[in-house]
C-alpha cells in the first residue's frame, strides 16, 4: 500500500514524517467553495478534507493507495477563519482574535482506494490568544508567516507568542492532528 498525503502544506508534510516513514504527496485540486459552512465546523471540515482526498483517489491510476487528507481552520463569534486574502485581512483576522478564546478545527479523511472504505473524524483544540497590540501584529504581518495560515498565525512559529494557553491538541492548532491520525490509520489497517 502506498500512502499519499493530499496537500501541499509542509507542515503536514513534517509532521507526517513524525509518524510514516514512505508516502507520497499528491497535491488536491478540490474546489473548496463546493462545501458550503453550514454552522457546524466539525462537519465543514470533515467534508473539506474528505472532497480532498476523494479528489486525489479520482486522479489517480492505482488501486492500492491509503490517502490522507486533512483542512484546519480557526472559529471565532461562530465564523470561520480561513487563510487571509492579504494583509489587511490578516490584520482584522489576528484584531479580532486578540484577546479571546477560539477554537481551531482540523478535520482528517482516510481513504482506502483498494476497498473503498473511508474513515473521517475531526479535531478541535481551544485557544487563548493574549491582548496583542496593534504595532505586534503589523510587525507579524510583514514577516508573511501569516498569509498561508488559516486564521492568519502560525502557532509553531512567531505567532506562538500570541498564544497564551492551548485546551487540547497542539498539533491540531499547526495543521494535522497526530494522535488522531496515527490511531484512525491503524483503524484502517496501516502497519505504523
Amino acid at each position: 500500500m502506498n500512502i499519499i498525503l493530499a496537500s501541499a502544506s509542509e507542515r503536514r508534510k513534517e509532521l507526517l514524517k513524525r509518524i510514516v516513514d514512505n508516502f507520497q504527496i499528491v497535491v488536491s485540486n478540490f474546489d473548496e467553495n463546493k462545501i458550503e459552512f453550514q454552522g457546524d465546523c466539525g462537519s465543514y471540515v470533515v467534508d473539506l478534507a474528505k472532497g480532498k482526498a476523494l479528489n486525489v483517489a479520482s486522479n489517480l491510476n492505482t488501486h492500492e493507495d491509503i490517502i490522507i487528507a486533512s483542512d484546519t481552520v480557526v472559529f471565532l463569534d461562530n465564523k470561520v477563519l480561513g487563510k487571509p486574502k492579504d494583509k489587511s485581512e490578516a490584520f482584522d483576522m489576528l484584531k479580532s482574535l486578540s484577546g479571546k478564546i477560539h477554537q481551531v478545527y482540523s478535520g482528517i479523511a482516510i481513504y482506502n482506494t483498494y476497498n473503498k472504505k473511508i474513515i473521517t473524524e475531526y479535531v478541535c483544540t481551544e485557544v487563548k490568544f493574549s491582548n496583542i497590540p496593534d504595532d505586534l501584529i503589523l510587525k507579524y504581518i510583514e514577516s508573511g508567516e501569516p498569509m498561508d495560515k488559516a486564521g492568519a498565525y502560525g502557532i509553531q512559529g512567531y505567532g506562538g507568542i500570541f498564544v497564551e494557553k492551548i485546551n487540547g491538541c497542539y498539533y491540531n492548532v499547526v495543521g494535522l492532528p497526530l494522535n488522531k491520525l496515527y490511531f484512525l490509520l491503524k483503524e484502517m489497517g496501516v502497519d505504523l
